[in-house]
């Protein structure tokens, strides 16, 4: 079987969630765990549903019947067979009301009218509400379409080009396009609904006698009405004749916490001040402390490389002095030129040996003659001995 079209939204969160948390935690709920077919819920909303408000009446504060069973379809997605057969029910119109409520909240905002459209001007009355207000079926569905309040909670937003078209297939039908205000007012906290907390958060607060959080004031919509002061006049006065002591008093302790509250603002800038005047302080201590430390970090770096520079220097010229020693050639003696000047040292020495002793030539005669010899050094051991050699 075909599903119906859905608006992409997880069932949880279709409803308000002060309403969502109240029905699942309702006891009535829990029994519905019972129901297990489409049937079943059903013949219960013919039983047991007189409204389809989303809150009880009274002095019950829990959700009402309609929407707990409301929920239960949510729970069973239905399908386009079973929406038919809520719509066209005849045995209750509650069943209708809850199968057009159940497409309001789940289906898609682009087959709304497709769903509605049959029965726009549908003329089986009812009273949507608990306080027996009589309207037709054909009004109910358009305040479903135009409105976005119904009995102080809030339906899913149709989208602007949506609504246009809607309200452009209403004029063309020469129906009204404003809401006729059989679901509620459009705005929360009507007057309508004012017997009643539009909440639960409303309705405990007010019981305990606070305010509620998210109203300006639930006096005006509390079940008990507070009498106008004792001193104010009905019959045209503008002011109080004499003013409560009750709001005087109020008045003076609203002063005094007005006055606390600005003193703490106060003692508030004045702990930003100190704070900004610390950071201020702290961070011209850190700069301080950072140029500091870089400046001894460069100098030392500095000296390091002047150091290393001249290391580097004099082992530069250690090296050089050697490579020069090295490459020098070592001189070559002249053998010839030594040879010369021992002979001429030894030509001097003979010299000087002959004018010490005389000529051995002209002693020895003849003898000398056969046997001398040409060679100096010969002449030298002859005249010397040995330790001339």
């Amino acid at each position: 079987m075909a599903e119906i079209q859905t608006n992409g939204r997880a069932y949880e969160s279709l409803l308000e969630k002060v309403l969502s948390m109240n029905i699942l935690s309702s006891d009535y709920f829990k029994e519905l765990y019972g129901l297990k077919t489409y049937h079943e819920v059903v013949d219960e909303i013919y039983n047991q549903v007189n409204h389809v408000e989303p809150w009880m009446g009274g002095n019950c504060r829990g959700p009402s019947t309609a929407y707990c069973l409301l929920y239960k379809f949510f729970t069973m997605k239905l399908t386009v067979k079973q929406m038919h057969g809520l719509l066209k029910h005849t045995d209750s119109p509650y069943i209708r009301a809850v199968g057009f409520l159940y497409l309001r909240y789940v289906a898609d905002a682009k087959t709304l009218w497709t769903w509605y459209e049959p029965y726009i001007k549908d003329d089986e009355e009812f009273s949507p509400g608990s306080n027996g207000r009589m309207t037709t079926m054909g009004v109910y569905v358009r305040d479903l379409l135009l409105g976005l309040y119904y009995f102080d909670t809030l339906f899913p937003r149709i989208p602007v080009p949506v609504m246009r078209q809607i309200t452009s297939n209403l004029e063309k039908m020469n129906l009204p396009t404003k809401p006729s205000g059989s679901t509620g007012d459009m705005t929360r906290g009507s007057e309508d609904t004012a017997r009643r907390p539009p909440s639960v958060k409303a309705s405990l607060s007010v019981s305990f006698g606070q305010r509620a959080p998210h109203r300006a004031s639930t006096r005006g919509s509390s079940p008990v009405r507070r009498p106008p002061p004792s001193g104010y006049d009905r019959n045209g006065g503008d002011e109080p004749q004499q003013r409560s002591p009750r709001r005087s008093q109020s008045r003076d302790y609203s002063d005094r916490d007005s006055d606390r509250q600005r003193e703490r603002e106060r003692d508030r800038e004045r702990e930003r001040d100190r704070y900004r005047e610390r950071e201020k302080d702290y961070g011209n201590d850190r700069r301080s402390r950072r140029d500091y430390e870089s400046r001894n970090r460069r100098n030392d770096y500095e000296d390091d490389r002047s150091r290393h520079d001249r290391r580097s220097r004099s082992r530069s010229r250690s090296r050089s002095r050697s490579v020069q020693i090295e490459r020098e050639p070592t001189p070559k003696r002249d053998i010839s030129s030594n040879k010369e000047k021992s002979a001429v040292t030894m030509n001097s020495n003979l010299a000087k040996l002959k004018d010490l002793y005389g000529d051995a030539s002209n002693q020895k005669g003849d003898e000398g003659i056969g046997t001398r010899r040409d060679s100096s050094s010969e002449e030298v051991i002859k005249l010397g001995g040995s330790s001339w050699r």
